[in-house]
């Protein structure tokens, strides 16, 4: 008996030291990022900033948009109409296919907007990412470090942070858009972006929420370890905004966004008036026009979803994602 005792002792510490021993796959996060694959030209035509951006010592806002859209398609209707009427700094980044490619080409678009976005302002930006925008920009974060420095504020509107069960449901053998399948809960890409770290020192980040959101599911799948996570619903209880307005015309997550990138540190909702909650729609988007634009969006997303080329199985992880790359 005590040979017994004696063998699976060993056994035991044998097998918990093999465990921690066992390295983390994915690249170290302080590791420089690979050089961008995508020709600069190419990655150049495709930032647009106001003339107000250039050596601004205001934080430039750079948008990202989300899954199927141009950035003008999201946020000229919206953002861009209510940033312009008060003055504030922007940029944006088209994503090539308009986002229903790999999400990992995408983040090299973000990682040079990142760059450029900094270089023509006088201090550090803010990124703003809705849905499938909230998390390539993660991923850009994550595996060139060098953006992380040019970054203070990450604002992440309905952002799928840790996939989404209904891509699981949906495409449970592959086959399917290729930013789908990476954003499965299951899928390798989510683990990766979220690898070793899910945020870093020096950038504050704001992760909005809404309980109606259609898309991404289950709740919680936003929040990220080390940010202020914000559930819309739990500022406003009427709140009604769901996936798609949270990022383009509701009033709460744009001031949320606002005081976000206007002061030190993620969102405060105590910053905010009581009469945040009475008004639904956020500056700029035009209460005449906003079904309309609504609904433009959301054909525009789901058409060009529906109509991506199909893949069968998750877009194999880049080398430089993993320790050894």
């Amino acid at each position: 008996m005590r040979h017994l005792l004696v063998l699976v002792t060993a056994l035991l510490v044998l097998s918990t030291s093999v465990a921690s021993a066992s390295p983390d796959p994915y690249a170290p996060v302080n590791r420089p990022g690979p050089r961008l694959s995508v020709p600069i030209a190419q990655l150049e035509a495709t930032v647009k900033c106001t003339p107000s951006a250039y050596g601004s010592h205001r934080e430039v806002a750079l948008f990202v948009p989300g899954t199927g859209v141009e950035p003008d398609e999201a946020f000229s209707w919206n953002w861009f109409r209510a940033l312009d009427a008060i003055g504030h700094p922007y940029c944006s980044v088209a994503l090539p296919a308009s986002s229903v490619g790999d999400v990992q080409v995408s983040a090299e678009y973000v990682v040079h907007a990142i760059r450029h976005t900094r270089a023509i302002s006088r201090g550090k930006i803010a990124v703003i990412g809705h849905s499938q925008g909230g998390v390539s920009s993660r991923f850009a974060l994550r595996f060139w470090p060098d953006t992380r420095a040019m970054v203070a504020d990450h604002v992440g509107l309905a952002a799928v942070n840790h996939g989404s069960d209904q891509n699981d449901a949906l495409y449970p053998d592959g086959n399917g858009p290729a930013f789908a399948l990476q954003l499965k809960r299951s899928a390798k890409f989510v683990e990766a972006v979220n690898s070793r770290q899910e945020t870093f020192p020096g950038i504050a980040y704001t992760s909005l929420s809404t309980v109606n959101d259609q898309f991404v599911t289950p709740k919680g799948t936003t929040d990220l370890r080390g940010a202020t996570h914000i559930s819309l619903q739990d500022v406003c209880p009427e709140n009604k905004s769901d996936h798609i307005t949270i990022g383009t015309s509701d009033n709460l997550a744009f001031a949320l966004t606002m005081n976000a990138i206007t002061r030190r540190g993620p969102a405060t909702p105590a910053d905010l008036p009581a009469s945040v909650c009475a008004q639904d729609l956020m500056p700029g988007a035009d209460p005449a026009t906003v079904t309309a634009d609504l609904t433009a969006f959301l054909e525009t997303a789901m058409n060009r979803i529906a109509t991506a080329p199909v893949s069968a199985a998750e877009p194999a992880l880049k080398p430089y994602v993993f320790a050894r790359g």
